[in-house]
């Protein structure tokens, strides 16, 4: 009777308890709220031009600048963020190349860039990439633990201002240890060695794409006038590039270059005067869109557009 009494006891206490402390109910329909505001995105796409990479450390051979390419190319695919255009390579050439003539050739493409509906470029080169080993003295088969660095610069070069607007020098790094015969193949070797380094320029490339980001948001996307046909405006970014039906452009003109009147340097480049808007009302072809006049008028080809 006892444990009867203490049961019922412990039930009544239970309901008391619950009534006593309304259950709190969400109002996110189960979806767990942000403590912060997530970043901003447009929703449109920035073309880039993303030149080979080459190596000039004595390790790895010219695979580690392929390697690094491929790898950035494919994390800043990911991200949703970016078209990389394949075609911008015949364009620029490498990054090589580039460096060989101190960015000079960036400049001088630029217009030809904006044209083509490029919003930056993207080059660089690993700078250094080495690989140490440690290996226990004695045995048949002996521990052997591996240490391997990498130092991978990548810069952008934003072509609508025409100037280098951001450098850096990024480490990676990728440390193993497995167990070997002594009397090992030296290709084995090599491979594993070769493996090392390819994974270690890796994750420094990895490193780069959140800054990558970060520079880009803060830069203005832009599209072109392709063509004008009756009160139709065919642009060179559509569907792909991330535009939207309804979607309101700016129309704008090219800013002119600014000089240095004592050396004659490129300063930059002024912002163009707004013309007047345009509304995205279809697509065609790959990526391209169709739109009307909005506000203003005296839109040509060649004219540049911006997010209103």
């Amino acid at each position: 009777m006892i444990r009867y009494l203490n049961g019922f006891i412990i039930l009544l206490t239970t309901l008391c308890m619950s009534c006593s402390f309304p259950a709190m109910r969400r109002k996110s329909s189960g979806k767990r709220p942000r403590q912060a505001a997530r970043k901003f995105f447009s929703g449109v796409k920035k073309k880039v031009a993303l030149l080979t990479f080459f190596n000039e450390s004595p390790a790895g051979g010219q695979d580690l600048g392929v390697t690094a390419t491929e790898e950035l190319r494919k994390e800043l695919s990911r991200t949703g963020e970016f078209i990389v255009d394949p075609m911008a390579k015949k364009l620029f050439g490498s990054s090589k190349e580039i460096y060989a003539g101190g960015g000079v050739k960036l400049v001088q493409l630029a217009r030809k860039a904006k044209v083509a509906g490029l919003n930056f470029v993207i080059f660089g080169r690993v700078k250094d990439a080495r690989i140490r080993e440690k290996t226990d003295e004695i045995g048949v088969i002996r521990e052997t633990k591996s240490y391997t660095e990498s130092k991978v610069e990548i810069r952008l070069f934003d072509v609508n201002s025409n100037k280098e607007i951001f450098t850096d020098v990024i480490k990676g790094y990728a440390d193993d240890s497995n167990y070997r015969f002594f009397q090992g193949s030296r290709e084995s070797k090599l491979t594993y060695r070769r493996q090392l380094l390819r994974y270690a320029v890796r994750v420094a490339v990895r490193k780069s794409v959140p800054r990558i980001i970060d520079i880009s948001t803060k830069l203005d996307w832009s599209g072109r006038v392709a063509r004008i046909l009756g009160n139709r405006i065919y642009l060179n970014s559509g569907r792909k590039s991330g535009l939207q039906i309804s979607d309101i452009l700016k129309v704008i003109t090219e800013g002119q270059e600014i000089f240095d009147p004592e050396t004659g340097a490129l300063i930059g480049v002024s912002k163009g005067e707004v013309k007047g808007t345009i509304e995205v009302i279809d697509y065609f072809g790959p990526d391209g869109s169709i739109a009307i006049l909005h506000s203003g008028g005296s839109v040509v080809e060649g004219d540049f557009v911006q997010l209103y």
